[in-house]
C-alpha cells in the first residue's frame, strides 16, 4: 500500500508540473485545502483557478525523504520538496517540508489536505 501512495504522490506532482488543472483536480477531494508556508489557506477552487489561468505554473517539483504512514482509509505523506514555479510572472524556487493527507473514499485515494512548511538548512 505504501508503494501505491508513493506512486499517487508522484503522479500528483507530475500533474502539477504539467500545469494541468483538470489532472490536478482528480487528485483533490472537493473540500481539499492547502496551508501555505505563511499559514494562509487556499481552497481547491482558487488553487485550480490560478493553474487554469496560467497565473501559477510549475517548472519543477522534486521530492526527497518521503515517508508514508497508513491508518486504515487514511494516509499521511511527508517529504522534502523542491519546486521552481512562477506566480504572476515572478519566478520562485522553494524548499519545503510538505505533508499530504489522503483518504480512501469510494475505493479511490484523494488528497484532503496539503500543508507546506518552509525548510531552511541550518
Amino acid at each position: 500500500m505504501q508503494e501505491e501512495i508513493l506512486r499517487l504522490e508522484k503522479e500528483f506532482s507530475q500533474a502539477i508540473v504539467k500545469n494541468d488543472a483538470e489532472a490536478v483536480g482528480r487528485f483533490l477531494a472537493d473540500d481539499w485545502i492547502i496551508i501555505d508556508p505563511d499559514g494562509g489557506i487556499i481552497d481547491r477552487a482558487r488553487f485550480l483557478g490560478v493553474i487554469k489561468s496560467g497565473a501559477l505554473t510549475h517548472e519543477m517539483m522534486e521530492s526527497d525523504d518521503a515517508r508514508v504512514r497508513i491508518y486504515g482509509n487514511a494516509a499521511v505523506v511527508t517529504a522534502l520538496t523542491a519546486t521552481k514555479c512562477k506566480f504572476n510572472g515572478q519566478v520562485f524556487t522553494t524548499q519545503e517540508r510538505a505533508t499530504d493527507v489522503f483518504m480512501k473514499q469510494n475505493g479511490r485515494w484523494q488528497c484532503v489536505l496539503s500543508h507546506l512548511t518552509r525548510f531552511t538548512t541550518k
